[in-house]
């Protein structure tokens, strides 16, 4: 197909360099698991693999990579300019629309020589419908599952991986910035978005993988609310919790207001998030277990009564993602029971947050780095509890 001025690897977040040990650490990991070929059809996995990103990831779109022998993408013909743009991939295999894409796949594996073959593919996949496992079954047999083959990957993050964290945590802080200023009385929680997203955007930020989270009024005191249009009075709570994205790669942020004076179990709910999460990054370093961070939260957060009000992790890992998440929560978590060691090189977002249902929520958070010694928070905002007269 005539590719016309677009250049191979033009747009890639990253040299080829970069996805050559990706790669091949990720066939070391197959072969390891006993498996000849692995189908990706998750976004981050495709874009940690070869850097191909679209918005138009739903519609169907494989990674072909086996132990052996050149990867092969499945693509929508009308993906393949920026397929070619994104990444470094010589051979891609482009089906119409109209076409069965899941049977030009099967087709494309036995035209390669892999059917027969130890095929696996990873069952945890958001993107992967039961329709489709279903069908690649019918048509090849016994499926392996892939799941966490690339995730381990992903969960320690290289040096050109941590400069696209660093550039999205400056973007998260711009936005962070401008939606606590826009909080006065008046305003509407989409005036406040509308700061937060304009400021980050601005700063660099490229759509993000989820919404902000941003309520107030009785409304904050329901989780994961989102803006819809109430007017701020005198009195209210604000919760502001927002990311933003540099390559796929995503920071996060969260930050708490009030109009006025805030009543004592708001101010003392909010001393005990700070205090949490201040425990907590004592925690973090290499060696430590990713439910110590969370213990040492939870164990404030007892202390100061609140136990019925934090029931559940205090952390997710953070870099690549697409909607609907911000977070790579499916690959590490920082909660009781998690006994993977931290490393240097893997990022978090910490967020405790208190509330009382349907009053108000409080919360503070900052996104950080396993450093080798110990840990680098990312952003740069105060973190008390902003009061506006």
């Amino acid at each position: 197909m005539d590719i016309g001025s677009v250049v191979q690897g033009s747009e890639s977040a990253f040299p080829k360099s970069e996805y050559d040990g990706r790669v091949a650490r990720a066939r070391q990991r197959l072969a390891a698991a006993e498996l000849d070929v692995m189908v990706v059809t998750g976004p981050e996995n495709i874009f940690y693999l070869t850097g191909q990103q679209t918005p138009g990831y739903y519609t169907f779109q494989a990674l072909v990579l086996p132990v052996e022998g050149d990867p092969v993408f499945v693509i929508r013909q009308l993906e393949y300019f920026n397929f070619i743009a994104n990444t470094f991939i010589a051979d891609a295999a482009i089906y119409q629309d109209g076409e069965d894409p899941v049977g030009f796949l099967t087709k494309v594996i036995r035209d390669k020589g892999l059917a027969g073959k130890r095929v696996a593919i990873d069952k945890r996949g958001w993107f992967l419908p039961i329709a489709v496992y279903e069908a690649l079954q019918a048509e090849l047999g016994t499926i392996g599952d892939a799941a966490g083959i690339v995730e381990a990957l992903r969960a320690i993050k290289s040096p050109l991986e941590l400069e696209k964290l660093d550039h999205a945590a400056a973007y998260v802080d711009a936005g962070m910035k401008a939606g606590l200023a826009a909080v006065k009385v008046g305003a509407t929680e989409n005036d406040l978005v509308a700061a937060m997203m304009g400021a980050a955007i601005a700063a660099g930020s490229e759509y993000m993988g989820m919404e902000p989270l941003v309520s107030s009024g009785p409304r904050s005191g329901v989780p994961h609310g989102t803006w819809k249009r109430r007017r701020i009075e005198a009195g209210d709570p604000a919760f502001l919790e927002m990311a933003a994205c540099h390559d796929r790669y995503h920071a996060a942020l969260m930050r708490s207001a009030w109009l006025g004076a805030p009543p004592a179990v708001a101010s003392d709910m909010m001393k005990a998030c700070q205090d949490a999460l201040a425990a907590a990054l004592d925690e973090i370093r290499p060696g430590v277990a990713c439910e110590v961070p969370h213990l040492a939260c939870q164990a404030v957060i007892d202390k100061a009564g609140y136990t019925d009000a934090f029931r559940k992790r205090l952390g997710y890992s953070v870099g690549i993602s697409f909607a609907p998440d911000w977070g790579e929560g499916a690959i590490l978590n920082l909660n009781k029971g998690v006994k993977t060691e931290l490393q240097p090189g893997m990022a978090f977002h910490l967020p405790p947050a208190l509330r009382i249902y349907g009053r108000f929520t409080v919360g503070v958070s900052e996104t950080i780095v396993v450093t080798q010694t110990g840990h680098r928070v990312l952003g740069t905002i105060d973190r008390a509890l902003l009061q506006v007269a």
